[in-house]
């Protein structure tokens, strides 16, 4: 491309990266989308002004830009376009804590477990945890407005971004909020950018909340016949608590992790439930006793508390650990759906019903608190028909997830592997009132084409 080499010249040396084998490495997100094209060049930006430059060179050029940022997303939304650029945001690291009005004011390539330590140094902390929290970034999360194992109580990415500053798609650099905890002045074009993958402008620098930090949490595991009897006790909880994490692994999840990485687990569980509760004092001790009420009566077979936060937290780890141990066991289909916490339990018996129907594996794990499930869908990639047995089950869990009045995406997002579903979702007339605002912000049609919409 003739053009590239005044984008090569407009940016210092290093900045752009042209050779094939580095080009190659920025193809794929987590999600290895065999869609996924080849870039005609990487932008390794290490400031907005860089982006900017960047993005109005595309602008001028027609050339798609795919925004990225650790390349830890499930759902494609990172895939490279072809004869597009990557830009990825991986340089942009510096995070300052101000911690009078409880805020961090980070760069999108700052990694969320690095906010979390920044924040930890003023007794505050970040709470939005992805499973992936040592190795995602704040701008991939702030993309897919990503959620995690605290988001029952605490909340998703959304609930902490008070600002962002955006480069829209004609390279206009915007302001949007500041440290205000309140601010209702103007249209909500913050909240707009959040959840957007990269669609309607990059995030080039997030102010988020603070909050000060919890207190250590008692732990209580719970060992079930089945999912579905986990299910029913978490449903019992949520009629009265919230607590601070109630995690679920189903059988496969749960030996996956013990062959991968042994933690003790009960191999012959239908399924855990790992539940925290970092109340103070006495209503800790109290929402633990409710907790373990509701799993007695629900037909658990063994309850253990620990109000031991080491032990609590290998219990957590072993919870984190699925998505790589699951994925050491073939290739992978990652979901994320999720199902208004009543029925979770209809959610996971359809899930399990699709894996034999396609005689596929799908360990399956969940942000049980909030009804958001991740079913790992794993074949053999070298196995054309068990690969597509495994994308009918993918498809068929997505409608499964639709005629429950849930959602094809917790916190993961669309991106691309999962587009095809997101009108049946959503509906005609919201389909294009989406597409109306994304013409709006990008008539050119140049921001992450193929993702989403």
């Amino acid at each position: 491309m003739e053009a590239l080499a005044e984008l090569v010249e407009s940016l210092p040396a290093g900045v752009v990266a042209t050779d094939p084998a580095t080009v190659a490495t920025y193809r794929f997100d987590w999600s290895k989308d065999t869609g996924a094209g080849t870039p005609v060049a990487v932008v390794r930006a290490e400031d907005a002004g860089q982006v900017q430059t960047a993005v109005r060179w595309a602008a001028r050029h027609r050339v798609p830009v795919v925004p990225r940022g650790a390349g830890s997303g499930l759902s494609g939304g990172a895939s490279a376009v072809d004869g597009g650029i990557v830009l990825s945001l991986e340089r942009m690291r510096a995070i300052e804590i101000d911690a009078d009005c409880q805020v961090a004011v980070v760069e999108p390539g700052a990694l969320n477990a690095e906010v979390k330590a920044a924040s930890r140094q003023h007794g505050l902390w970040y709470p939005p945890d992805p499973s992936s929290f040592e190795i995602c970034s704040i701008g991939g999360n702030v993309a897919t407005n990503a959620g995690g194992l605290c988001c029952v109580k605490y909340g998703v990415t959304t609930d902490y971004v008070l600002g962002l500053d955006v480069v829209l798609a004609d390279g206009t650099l915007v302001t949007l909020g500041g440290k205000r905890i309140k601010d209702v002045a103007g249209l909500s074009l913050l909240k707009l950018f959040v959840g957007s993958e990269g669609t309607l402008g990059i995030v080039t620098r997030a102010i988020l909340r603070l909050v000060p930090v919890p207190l250590p949490p008692a732990t209580l595991v719970a060992s079930f016949g089945s999912v579905v009897d986990a299910a029913r006790a978490v449903v019992d909880v949520r009629r009265t608590l919230r607590p601070s994490m109630m995690e679920l692994m189903d059988r496969a999840s749960i030996n996956a992790v013990e062959d991968f990485s042994p933690r003790g687990l009960d191999r012959a569980a239908g399924a855990l439930l790992v539940v925290q509760s970092d109340a103070p004092g006495d209503a800790r001790v109290a929402e633990i006793a409710v907790v373990e009420a509701a799993c007695l009566a629900a037909g658990a077979s063994e309850v253990v508390v620990t109000d031991d936060p080491a032990e609590g937290e290998m219990f957590v780890e072993a919870r984190r650990m699925a998505f790589p141990a699951v994925e050491a066991r073939g290739a992978l289909l990652l979901e994320d759906v999720g199902a208004p916490v009543p029925l979770l339990p209809d959610l996971l018996a359809a899930v399990a019903a699709i894996a034999v129907e396609h005689d596929v594996e799908i360990p399956t794990v969940a942000h049980a608190g909030d009804g958001n499930t991740h079913p790992i869908i794993v074949y053999d990639a070298a196995d054309p028909d068990s690969e597509r047995r495994a994308r009918l089950a993918f498809d068929d869990i997505l409608r499964a997830a639709i005629r429950l009045g849930g959602t094809i995406t917790g916190e993961h997002g669309v991106g691309r592997t999962k587009k095809g579903a997101l009108p049946e979702q959503l509906g005609e007339d919201v389909m294009a009132l989406s597409r109306r605002v994304k013409d709006a912000l990008d008539p050119a049609g140049i921001l992450n084409p193929g993702a989403v919409l």
